[in-house]
């Protein structure tokens, strides 16, 4: 089968063209910034990219039209009616909502030529999910590692499982593979599926082992409030079979009213006091105890009680597919984490550059203060750079939990471009200015320069965001070096 992809260069999207290059498809693709390293990883694989969403793509005749969910229906800025001016006055037959031409020529060429296209959840568990244990992570936070430490139980387990991570776990170096046995681990996201399927991704996958990570509101962008994404991840539940089995964290109040709404399968919790799977120790070495009993030790270089909770997840997954928790946690010791979650990307002047994708505040919270603990209270200081890049953090919808999730950094760098809400007015309670707690740039040059003078030898700096960040690292690296 030839597929033609729309918004390959996504990190979901880029690792479904891996897949269906590795099961022997022809995949072609399209996106609007077709740039390394995904560009080139992509034609690594004899993948042909095009950049952009031109109707002529048309051309390559594909069996399949496989749609991104950054495809939409909508219209660049209004100008005058294809074919001609616009009426004098400003009145004619124009059709409401069809002011501009279309952001996505290929997108309504496909709808007028009424060729076959389909969402890429819905091709992954139709041609390569289908007949395999599904092992699916789904939660606000979290997914990428917890996704990876349970890929790589299972793989050091000799199960050989495919995967497919928001991420590069570092045991791996790939994003996606199809593996050699019947299990397939999957970072399950709850973002909507497509313009034309506004489900969440994750009810195409049906798992026979679902992971429950936590849950709170986010993606102010496409869900009204913390109710609607409650009723998604229903969906996900109903979907468990009876012979499934549900890993929940106990101390959720928004998963235990999800689950509430009706279960069908057994459910093993972790995270809490009463839970089946607990820690007991420090988040770098802990003992495992399952229903009471001592069943493992893991031994790492990961700090923070979120990462704690993840692998008490991805232990309790593995489990349900027949790995002891001892062999499980033994595993963990040699767990590398995903790229990008906090990343040592150099030091220079004896200062350490950190890079991490925390972009919701409960994220900057539990990456700092994880980061405090491995430290102690003379570990030196930590210096918070971030940029409110997600789609809910710049609506401003959070800007109010900024203040708290920053506590455990001494020093607060913000990069507020692009911004249209008062970023220094959230941070007040902070102390924002120079020289004091918090500051705020607009450029990236001016936010390296406000760090560069701030920092000291000892200090780390975190540097959070869901994006690039505009090279922020590098930058910080070379000014610090001629501090």
């Amino acid at each position: 089968m030839h597929i033609h992809i729309l918004g390959i260069c996504g990190t979901f999207m880029g690792g479904l063209a891996a897949l269906a290059r590795e099961a022997g498809h022809r995949v072609t693709g399209c996106d609007a910034g077709v740039y390394p390293p995904m560009s080139d990883q992509l034609r690594a694989l004899g993948i042909d990219l095009v950049e952009g969403f031109g109707a002529d793509q048309l051309a390559f005749a594909p069996d399949l039209f496989v749609v991104g969910n950054v495809v939409s229906r909508a219209r660049l800025a209004a100008g005058p009616p294809q074919g001609g001016a616009a009426p004098a006055g400003g009145s004619g037959p124009r059709a409401a909502g069809s002011v501009g031409a279309p952001r996505f020529p290929l997108m309504e060429a496909i709808l007028d030529g009424g060729l076959p296209y389909t969402s890429g959840p819905q091709w992954l568990a139709e041609h390569l999910l289908r007949g395999r244990h599904v092992l699916a992570v789904a939660g606000t936070h979290g997914k990428t590692t917890t996704t990876s430490m349970l890929a790589w139980i299972l793989e050091s387990a000799g199960l050989a499982p495919g995967f497919l991570v928001g991420g590069v776990p570092q045991n791996f170096g790939i994003s996606a593979r199809l593996g050699g046995g019947k299990h397939f681990v999957i970072e399950a996201d709850e973002y909507d599926t497509a313009f034309f399927d506004k489900r969440s991704k994750f009810v195409h996958y049906r798992p026979r082992t679902a992971v429950l990570n936590n849950l709170e509101f986010d993606h102010a962008d496409i869900f009204p409030d913390l109710a609607a994404i409650e009723r998604q991840f229903h969906h996900l539940v109903r979907t468990v079979p009876a012979s499934g089995r549900i890993v929940a964290h106990g101390g959720e109040p928004a998963l235990r009213r999800v689950l509430e709404m009706g279960c069908w399968s057994p459910v093993d919790t972790f995270g809490a006091a009463d839970s089946g799977y607990r820690a007991e120790g420090a988040p770098h070495a802990f003992d495992v105890r399952v229903d009471g009993r001592q069943a493992g030790r893991v031994e790492w270089d990961l700090g923070g009680l979120h990462n704690q909770h993840n692998a008490l997840a991805a232990i309790a997954a593995a489990a349900h597919v027949g790995v002891a928790p001892a062999d499980a946690a033994r595993a963990l010791g040699d767990f590398r984490n995903v790229r990008r979650r906090m990343e040592v990307r150099g030091t220079a002047g004896g200062i350490t550059v950190y890079d991490d994708f925390a972009h919701h505040p409960t994220a900057i919270r539990t990456t700092l203060d994880g980061l405090r603990q491995r430290l102690g209270p003379d570990g030196g200081r930590i210096l918070a750079v971030f940029e409110p890049r997600s789609n809910t953090m710049k609506l401003g919808t959070m800007a109010a939990l900024l203040p708290e999730s920053l506590q455990a950094a001494d020093r607060v760098f913000c990069h507020t471009g692009g911004l249209d809400w008062d970023v220094a007015g959230a941070l007040a309670p902070l102390g924002v200015g120079d020289g004091r707690r918090a500051q705020v740039a607009g450029d990236i040059a001016t936010l390296v320069a406000q760090v560069a003078a701030a920092a000291r030898p000892g200090d780390r700096v975190v540097c959070m965001s869901n994006g690039g960040f505009g090279g922020i690292h590098a930058k910080l690296l070379e000014a610090l070096s001629k501090e």
